[in-house]
């Protein structure tokens, strides 16, 4: 500073005007140090510090990268810079000091998070962690590190001892607990919410003890609001999300798949071996055409090498209805183009009772909109339902007035003649 104020002296400036050219002068020389110092750490020093972490035998340092620890402990440099360089300006020398020490304060609380974070991630990679998780401490330390440094931050700006602000608060907690407790509430909930990412705006939640059931539309301190698929707006405590249980549908959304689990009621009193002439049929379908050539090779050398009597269709083994029908469906749904073929596919036979034998579609459509996901469901089971009758079985009903009218007709008929 003393030897730019003795150069501007040279060209005959006011006093005043070498004051502040000079201190402008400063600004802009310090700026620039702390660019190039900036520039420096980060093409260089990260790089160089980046190449060494890859190219060692280590995994775990390289999850410390990835947490982008080394970057945030980068934004220090200027901040010392700048410290350091507080005593040119001795007017504002204070104000400057408190401005760069909270600064590397608030770096060093992300820094440690950071830390943290990468300690968790660590920890996960060992077998350990799915008996023991460590999460819930993490969260613990985590919720320490932000009140000391809150606290930290707080007293450098006031320039009082970290522990009186301690004691003032220690005084004042109860009150202000009575005072703002669902506030404190929401705020512990919506850290568990965030830090967990349990829910955020758009995902789709279910909370039935709330009639919640739509698309999160705003989280706030106190209440998340939900509007659900009727319109309506249902508002949630942050803190209930925390305590009771809710469904949140972001996964199926993210995996580009939607469930179908629906069952066709099989008549049982349908069921029946394969005919020659029901063979001969299910060969011509196109679905159906492998695997019968396959299936009946199989069940008559099965026969023939174990010399079974299949005059009566009891003995060995046959080919059921049924069982055609549910390869057929099996393979039309493998065939959809709008079904997921990377998830689940499955058509199985759950217990019969008295609506007859379920046969259940347990499927994954490729599209998650609610409304081409029920076209999609829709079109399959208008499918299976009229194609049952070609497989000799029946689609069970209970009967309605209509059936009982007919009946009667059938029967007042059968005895006029």
């Amino acid at each position: 500073m003393d030897f730019i104020k003795h150069q501007l002296d040279g060209y005959g400036m006011s006093e005043q005007t070498v004051f502040y050219l000079s201190n402008i002068i400063m600004v802009v020389l310090i700026s620039v140090v702390c660019i190039l110092a900036t520039i420096i750490t980060k093409k260089i020093v990260l790089r160089m510090i980046i190449h060494l972490v890859q190219n060692n035998k280590y995994t775990w340092d390289n999850i410390i990268v990835e947490k982008k620890l080394f970057h945030k402990l980068s934004h220090l440099v200027p901040a010392i810079i700048i410290y350091y360089s507080a005593y040119v300006f001795p007017s504002v020398r204070g104000l400057i000091e408190k401005a760069a020490l909270t600064y590397m304060i608030v770096v060093m609380i992300s820094a440690l998070n950071a830390l943290l974070n990468a300690m968790e991630a660590i920890y996960r990679t060992f077998e350990v962690s799915k008996i023991r998780p460590i999460k819930g401490y993490i969260q613990v330390a985590k919720i320490a590190l932000y009140i000391i440094g809150g606290i930290v931050v707080i007293s450098n700006l006031i320039g009082q001892n970290p522990l009186i602000i301690l004691s003032g608060l220690g005084a004042l907690s109860a009150v202000l607990m009575l005072v703002f407790k669902d506030s404190i509430l929401g705020l512990v909930a919506g850290v568990q919410l965030s830090s967990n990412d349990m829910v955020r705006v758009g995902d789709w939640i279910e909370m039935p003890k709330y009639n919640a059931d739509g698309n999160v539309i705003d989280i706030t301190l106190n209440t998340v609001k939900v509007m659900n698929f009727d319109k309506t707006i249902t508002m949630i405590p942050s803190y209930a999300l925390i305590s009771d249980s809710f469904k949140n549908w972001r996964g199926m959304q993210a995996s580009g798949g939607r469930r179908i689990k629906r069952s066709v009621y099989i008549d049982t009193s349908s069921i029946s071996f394969c005919t020659e002439d029901m063979i001969a049929a299910f060969e011509k379908i196109h679905y159906l055409t492998d695997y019968m050539t396959t299936k009946v090779d199989e069940i008559n050398e099965y026969n023939m090498e174990r010399h079974i009597d299949t005059d009566s269709k009891v003995n060995g083994r046959q080919l059921t209805n049924i069982g055609v029908f549910r390869i057929y469906i099996l393979q039309y749904l493998r065939n959809h183009p709008k079904i997921h073929k990377d998830m689940t596919l499955i058509v199985r036979q759950l217990a019969s009772g008295d609506n007859g034998l379920p046969l259940e579609i347990y499927a994954f459509s490729n599209d998650t909109d609610w409304e081409a996901y029920e076209a999609i469901q829709a079109d399959i089971f208008d499918h299976i339902f009229a194609v049952a009758s070609t497989f000799g079985l029946r689609v069970f009903q209970n009967p309605t007035g209509h059936d009982i009218a007919r009946l009667k007709d059938s029967t007042d008929y059968v005895r006029q003649y």
